[in-house]
Formats: C-alpha cells, sequence, structure tokens
C-alpha cells in the first residue's frame, strides 16, 4: 500500500504536469497529500524537507539559470541567434536544420555545459533556426532534447556529465568507460532521434513556424564570427577553468566553515560553468551591441525565475517522496533483481528509480547507495567487467528519467513556452524511447562481446 501510494502520487503528478497545472502548486500539493496517507508529520515534511531540497536547488543552481537567461536574451534581441540560423541555413539548407541544431546542442553539453543552460542559450537560435527554415515550432523542445538530455549526456565517452562520473566511484572506472559501446549507444540514440524528427517535419508540414526573434532585422549587419564568438567561448571557457585555470589556484580556503567546509572538487563544475556564462554574456554585450541593453537583461532576469523554482518544487516532491516508507520498500525490492543478468538488474533497478525520482543523476545515485556493492559482485561472479557495467548503468538511467515530471522537460517547455500536450510526445519519442532501446542494444552486445 505504501508503495501503491508513491506510485498514486507520481501518476497524478505526470498527469497534472501534462493537463498544465502549475508543478509550484502540484508538487508540495501531492507532496503533502502523499505523506499525509503515510503517516508522515506533513508540516514538517513540507518546511523541513521540501522547502530544504527545494531552497537547496535554487541556492545551488539559481545563478546558472539567471546567466544562462540573461545570455540567450542578449542574443535573441541583438540578432546575434539570427545571424547565426540564416548562416546554418545557407550552408547546410533547410533539410539540415534539424541536424545543426542537435549538433550544436551536443558541442556545448560535451563541451561541459548544463543542459539547464543549454536549453537557455540554444532557445534563440533554435526559434531563429526554425523560423528561417519554416519547421513547425512544437519540434524545438524535441531537437533540443535529442542534442542535450541524451547520448551526449550518458553514452559518449569521456563527457563530462555528471551522469557519467557517478559511476566511478563505486566501480572503479573512468569517463571513457566501455567506449566502443558508449559510442554505439550515442549513434543509435543520434539516428533513431534524428529518424523521428526529420519523420515528424514532414508530417507537421505547413504547421506555423515560430515567430523571428526580435533582433532579426538587425542580422543582416552583424558579421558571423561577432555572432558566433559568445556561444563558441561557454565550451572553450568551461574546459579551461575546469582543467588548467582553476586547478591552479589556492582553493585552501574552502576547507574553513565559512565557505561550507568543502573542497575544489565540489565546486569546479559550478565555478566553471559561472565563469563561462559571465565571460559569454559579456562578450554578447560587446560582440553584438543589443538594442535597449537594460530592458534586455530585465526580461531575461525574469525569464530565468519560472523555469528555475518549478524545477525547485520537482526536486523539493522528490526529496519528500524519498522520505516516505513505501520509497524505502521500493528501493529495498530492488535488491531482489540483482539475480540473473547483472548488467539487467543493473539497468531495470537504476532506470526505475531514475523514472520515480525524475532524475538520471538522483536515481543512479540511490541504486548504486543501495546495489552498487552487490552490483559489482556479481560482475565479478559473471564475469563482467566493470567498465561494461558503469556504462549500462549510466545509458539506463537516461531514459525513463525523461517522464513528464522530469525538471530539465519542465524547464525546456518553459523556455520554449510550449505546453506537455503541444510537444512531449516528441521528446518522448528522442529521449525516451531512443535510449532504452540503446541500452537494450548495449547489454546484448556487452553480454556477447564483453566490453570494448
Amino acid at each position: 500500500m505504501a508503495v501503491l501510494l508513491i506510485l498514486v502520487a507520481l501518476g497524478l503528478l505526470i498527469a497534472g504536469a501534462w493537463a498544465g497545472v502549475s508543478v509550484l502548486v502540484l508538487a508540495p500539493v501531492l507532496a503533502a497529500l502523499v505523506a499525509a496517507l503515510s503517516g508522515a508529520p506533513v508540516l514538517a515534511g513540507y518546511t523541513q524537507v521540501f522547502m530544504e531540497a527545494a531552497g537547496g536547488f535554487v541556492v545551488a543552481f539559481f545563478p546558472l539559470f539567471l546567466l544562462g537567461a540573461l545570455f540567450g536574451r542578449v542574443m535573441e534581441v541583438s540578432g546575434a541567434a539570427q545571424r547565426i540560423a540564416t548562416a546554418i541555413a545557407g550552408a547546410l539548407g533547410a533539410g539540415n536544420a534539424i541536424l545543426a541544431l542537435v549538433l550544436a546542442c551536443a558541442v556545448l553539453t560535451y563541451g561541459g555545459v548544463s543542459l539547464f543552460v543549454v536549453a537557455f542559450a540554444a532557445w534563440p537560435l533554435a526559434r531563429a533556426l526554425f523560423a528561417e527554415t519554416g519547421l513547425p515550432a512544437r519540434l524545438i523542445p524535441a531537437t533540443i532534447a535529442l542534442g542535450a538530455f541524451t547520448f551526449t549526456m550518458t553514452a559518449l565517452p569521456g563527457t563530462p556529465s555528471i551522469q557519467n562520473a557517478i559511476p566511478m566511484a563505486t566501480f572503479g572506472t573512468t569517463p571513457f568507460a566501455a567506449p566502443g559501446l558508449g559510442v554505439i549507444a550515442a549513434l543509435v540514440m543520434l539516428g533513431l532521434g534524428m529518424v523521428w524528427l526529420r519523420l515528424r517535419a514532414r508530417w507537421l508540414a505547413g504547421e506555423d513556424a515560430p515567430a523571428r526573434p526580435e533582433g532579426g532585422a538587425a542580422q543582416g549587419t552583424l558579421p558571423l564570427w561577432r555572432a558566433a564568438l559568445p556561444i563558441l567561448s561557454v565550451a572553450v571557457v568551461t574546459l579551461a577553468m575546469g582543467v588548467a585555470i582553476l586547478p591552479a589556484l589556492d582553493t585552501g580556503y574552502l576547507a574553513l566553515p565559512l565557505y561550507g567546509e568543502t573542497d575544489l572538487a565540489r565546486v569546479k563544475g559550478l565555478w566553471s560553468v559561472i565563469a563561462a556564462l559571465s565571460v559569454a554574456l559579456v562578450l554578447a554585450l560587446l560582440a553584438t551591441r543589443p538594442p535597449q541593453v537594460m530592458q534586455a537583461l530585465n526580461k531575461g532576469a525574469e525569464a530565468a525565475l519560472l523555469p528555475l523554482f518549478n524545477t525547485a518544487s520537482l526536486v523539493g516532491f522528490g526529496a519528500v517522496i524519498a522520505t516516505l516508507p513505501g520509497f524505502e520498500i521500493l528501493r529495498a525490492s530492488l535488491d531482489g533483481l540483482s539475480g540473473g543478468n547483472v548488467l539487467i538488474s543493473a539497468a531495470l533497478s537504476s532506470s526505475a528509480l531514475a523514472g520515480i525520482t525524475g532524475s538520471a543523476s538522483g536515481g543512479m545515485s540511490i541504486a548504486l547507495d543501495v546495489l552498487g556493492v552487490a552490483m559489482l559482485a556479481e560482475a565479478a561472479v559473471q564475469g563482467v567487467d566493470p567498465a561494461l557495467l558503469h556504462r549500462v548503468v549510466a545509458v539506463a538511467t537516461g531514459g525513463l528519467d525523461t517522464l513528464p515530471h522530469n525538471g530539465a522537460v519542465i524547464t525546456l517547455l518553459g523556455i520554449c513556452g510550449m505546453s506537455h500536450r503541444q510537444a512531449y510526445g516528441d521528446i518522448f519519442m528522442v529521449a525516451v524511447i531512443g535510449p532504452v532501446l540503446a541500452c537494450a542494444l548495449i547489454i546484448g552486445l556487452g553480454t556477447v562481446l564483453g566490453a570494448f
């Protein structure tokens, strides 16, 4: 019964999000309801668990949402996004506009840029590109999702994503675990996603394209290098900060209570992206010289708030669910999946928890905390390379995590100004079905051939 309550609450959350109910209202109401029915203290659950988790998310990620929204707004009103879109459309043709946007998002995420930031940065480019080529607006969220939420997040060897880093501590692996299988999984996700999006573009031919960006009139006079420089700088500065600049600094002061008694490893990723977005924003202002700068910055700042708090509300919901007795029962029941093929059981357990929490990294962390040692021991008995286990778990969590209640999905739809009803079906095909099929394929190949 306790497990059923959680599943019902999750179903209601998904249904409510699909119907367009604000998760700012829906998430705390459902969290309180399921807590009350589970016998947990409702007020304590709200103030000490829900708000603690939601507030922690805001504290940690407010700079990324704010800077990302400011950067995206400046790129739009300055005409830079329109200029880049025109160049891409001219070079590749309208038939390759979707692929161009997917690859642009992939380059940013593979360069270490947070997928939340990529969503903000890619939106003005996508809007301009789809307007230039006449593609239907409803495909923009799925196109961004394919480039940012799938193969660069879990499959490509060496990707700096948190989803590729978490298994390393448990399995003693590297970011390049099972590189051959990772590349195969990435190609499957990209290939299936592109086939679907191209088919949908044909089916929806004649449907309204997005309106041209506000800065579209200025794009003809802006040199391409000035338009592209700020976007290119994001990945470059992120990499430079993480690899060279921050490690060279004396950051011993982080161990002091004043700074949270932490270390560079825990803040390096966040600092790198904050620095990169700050540099990109300054470059965008200097290189593109947008009109009405203060108005653009004010609107950008306002645009950051709703996606931020929507996602934080979902994080709070997940935190409350994780404290309930039913969740402990569910976690314990997954231990029974350790029998049989260890790759299948690892994929099922991590994928299920990612779906319940609406988070690939959250589901993976829980699965490895509970079952990681057992997975590794069973892998040794079955002769399964830990590198193969690493890649399977990573790819598995990148499927069901992208259900309608996923924070990144809510954020992306909010940025694009679309509802679940309009755009989620295509997101589901490219970011859930594609990764699930890719995971099944590498499990089969890995079982026969081992890690490669």
